[in-house]
């Protein structure tokens, strides 16, 4: 029997194990991209797991050549609306914004996110805002997506900002002619790449050593058997941080890297699926899994890492039907 292996169980790289901030993901980091001025980064709606076949293209595998069943998630992409224009500069507390404009009518359900849009409304116009240019250090759009367009029920919409590359006068002049307009998940990325993916993963709530960190049970004649034996000394007597102590479980944000894109299409193109409901804008097949449960905010962006073909390398996907 092989030995049981659990990094994750007890990763410092995990630590503090609280409660997510928000339940939209947003990243903080993007790769240089020095081709063009293009989006870097897009949401979607996760709608479920499915299976597809297709055909192994790895040369060195064992199976090269054979059809085999591949785990896929489904990721739901309805266009984003751009509803404002935002400039950031670099301080030494970090960035701050310079200032931004909203479009002067907004869709009626993002009201239900941000109280009070039409107060809180810059006055500046396009004109100023291209004056404070060269103070700023980079250019964001404003962007809110559309779940009462989806089949899950949702009306309040996730906002967040999409990232630009190339040079900020070029970002702006994108940024101009896009407010007011839609932003299609084809516009920034292209099928079969690898994409970053992050998400607030699915919520356990309070839970004990056992289950949260996979500590070893006691022997049966113990008086306690899901406690940690020993949880510090007499000298020092505190107990250290890194001792598995019970507490919350889930709904941490994880981030993801490489997750290649198997196949995109239409919402016609597959079945209704299960705690999600119908599929009725484009969507993207993820290899894989992905954090989170159905209808959860799913942040993807260009992929930060180096991507190599060596796991993944799949052609002729076909969804099982």
């Amino acid at each position: 029997m092989g030995k049981k292996h659990k990094p994750h169980s007890g990763s410092m790289a995990y630590y503090p194990r609280k409660k997510a901030k928000k339940e939209t993901p947003s990243f903080n980091t993007f790769p240089e991209i020095k081709e063009g001025t293009k989006p870097l980064n897009f949401l979607g709606y996760k709608a479920g797991v499915i299976s597809v076949t297709a055909k192994n293209d790895q040369k060195k595998s064992i199976g090269f050549g054979q059809e085999v069943v591949y785990p896929a998630t489904v990721i739901e992409c309805p266009e984003l609306h751009v509803f404002g224009i935002r400039l950031y500069k670099k301080t030494t507390q970090g960035k701050k914004v310079l200032g931004e404009i909203i479009e002067e009518k907004t869709r009626k359900n993002l009201s239900r996110k941000i109280k009070g849009i039409q107060k809180k409304k810059k006055k500046h116009s396009v004109q100023e805002l291209e004056k404070r240019l060269n103070e700023a250090e980079y250019v964001v759009l404003l962007v809110h997506t559309k779940p009462d367009e989806t089949g899950m029920g949702k009306k309040k919409p996730d906002v967040s900002e999409i990232r630009l590359s190339g040079e900020k006068e070029k970002q702006f002049e994108f940024a101009k002619e896009k407010i007011g307009k839609e932003l299609k998940f084809k516009e920034v990325f292209s099928a079969t790449q690898f994409v970053d993916v992050k998400a607030v993963t699915k919520g356990k709530g309070m839970q004990g050593v056992i289950k949260r960190f996979g500590v070893k049970m006691g022997r049966p004649k113990a008086k306690k058997r899901r406690i940690v034996g020993c949880i510090s000394p007499w000298t020092p007597s505190t107990i250290m941080y890194t001792v598995a102590r019970p507490g919350q479980m889930g709904y941490h944000t994880r981030t993801e890297y490489n997750k290649k894109i198997l196949l995109t299409g239409e919402g016609k193109e597959i079945n209704q699926l299960k705690n999600y409901g119908k599929i009725k804008n484009d969507f993207v097949l993820l290899a894989g899994s992905v954090p989170g449960t159905e209808k959860r905010c799913i942040a993807l962006r260009h992929p930060i890492r180096k991507t190599e073909d060596k796991k993944i390398n799949l052609v002729d996907v076909k969804i099982i039907k």
